[in-house]
């Protein structure tokens, strides 16, 4: 089954590119031919000429970011977008979630559902939707979010997981709060599923383990894409029987986004390292998923600087008293193993019942993906999906810094001319206030919320 990407705005054309880059040299590079197929066929409509053409539809409201994304893909020499699969107009969003979403969304709904129409006709059977945007901006999460709820009503029956890009703390927008409270609000009632990656978080990445001097967005993209890459490649599932799994979107909502109350995924990846010190180095099962599972219950995205004092008790949902650390309480996991010997790797750590909230039991919680293909130059390599509590400060954070702004009234007429009500606003706050209360208490023993 196939996968339509749309990428929308800035940020979501520029992880859209970064992510079929990855994809193809995976596809392409690879001998084993059923892998091959499988990904082509999951990510490109192949013409007669053997040209790989992006299942993808590219939209922004500039045409800037989208005309360098085509022309770098025919430039790559391995797939290119197709050649009336994109949408821009010479007029941006302002970085106002009202104006893409009101305004800008419902003008261009018709030509756009036009394309996003024809693409999945060229598929034999439609998987679902990866929705790639920021969660900050203006026509990334604003137009976004206005389509997302148009694939939603078109394609009812089909899986849509929207991918967040999370902006610095420290702030790009002014108003980057409030665009984002809107936007989870919205997608959470809308969406299967919503992966979060955060920037702050990948900017480290990028500086202490790949060693980039000089960190651009380019980096922390191809970071993204990679981890992407890393659970949307085909794998071996439980019920696929031998063969790689035939509706992947299908299998990571069913596995992870197991209650409509608990919809945010977070992804952790190990190793990550430059390129060039990948032949220098070694890698064991045993080492890699001990340090990936103290990633996931100390909430550390990145091996150096684990906590490894952090160490959930014998009674789910509670930590050791140690002051200041309580661990990460999971709903569910899913780990994708990727390399030599991973048949040979032992995952029982990850079925601990400590790891997850008490009302789900642990053959229900975790899921185990794996293929023998590598990824990404690592002759071993793993990757975990967490449905967790892991997005919990940052989303507090957030709400709390938009009802700051909000309390005064700051720039809500911004959002008021456009057709955003104070109204909307609360609402808004209301809902996310409720997935931060669910989330916070996976660490209860309270049975699962109706």
């Amino acid at each position: 089954m196939s996968i339509v990407t749309v990428q929308l705005g800035q940020c979501g054309n520029q992880v859209g590119h970064e992510l079929f880059e990855a994809i193809s040299r995976d596809a392409l590079q690879d001998h084993r031919k059923l892998f091959s197929t499988a990904s082509r066929e999951r990510f490109f409509n192949q013409t007669a000429r053997g040209d790989l053409v992006a299942r993808a539809v590219l939209v922004d409201m500039e045409p800037k970011v989208i005309k360098q994304s085509i022309s770098k893909a025919n430039s790559s020499g391995r797939w290119r977008y197709g050649e009336t699969s994109h949408f821009f107009q010479n007029q941006g969003s302002g970085n106002n979630w009202a104006n893409g979403y009101c305004i800008l969304g419902p003008r261009h709904r018709d030509v756009v559902e036009d394309l996003v129409r024809r693409e999945v006709e060229q598929c034999d059977r439609l998987s679902g939707f990866v929705a790639v945007m920021s969660v900050a901006g203006g026509t990334g999460s604003g137009v976004g979010t206005y389509l997302t709820q148009c694939l939603r009503d078109a394609f009812p029956k089909s899986f849509i997981l929207n991918h967040l890009t999370w902006p610095y703390g420290t702030g790009e927008v002014i108003v980057q709060n409030y665009n984002s409270v809107l936007t989870l609000a919205h997608l959470h009632q809308l969406s299967d599923a919503i992966l979060v990656h955060e920037n702050d978080t990948l900017h480290k990445i990028c500086a202490q383990l790949l060693n980039n001097k000089h960190i651009s967005f380019t980096d922390v993209n191809r970071v993204i894409a990679q981890q992407l890459a890393s659970i949307l490649q085909p794998a071996l599932t439980p019920n696929s029987y031998g063969a790689y799994s035939r509706n992947p979107l299908g299998e990571l909502v069913s596995s992870l986004a197991c209650h409509s109350e608990y919809k945010l995924l977070s992804m952790s990846t190990i190793p990550q390292m430059p390129s060039s010190s990948i032949a220098y180095s070694t890698f064991s099962w045993p080492g890699l998923l001990k340090h990936l599972r103290q990633m996931l219950i100390s909430n550390t995205k990145m091996e150096e600087g684990i906590d490894w004092q952090v160490r959930p008790s014998a009674a789910s949902g509670r930590s050791r008293s140690l002051p200041g650390r309580t661990f990460n309480v999971s709903l569910a996991n899913l780990l994708v193993l990727r390399g030599k010997e991973v048949y040979s790797a032992e995952t029982g750590s990850f079925e601990d019942p400590t790891l997850y909230t008490s009302w789900l039991p642990p053959e229900d919680a975790f899921h185990l993906w794996k293929t023998e293909v590598p990824i990404n130059k690592y002759e071993k390599s793993a990757t975990l999906v967490s449905n967790s509590q892991a997005l919990l400060r940052p989303l507090d954070n957030m709400v709390a810094k938009a009802w700051n702004m909000f309390a005064s009234r700051a720039y809500i007429h911004q959002y008021v001319k456009f057709g955003i009500s104070e109204e909307n606003f609360l609402d808004s706050f209301t809902s996310l206030e409720q997935i931060i209360s669910s989330y916070s208490q996976l660490g209860s023993s309270v049975e699962a919320p109706s």
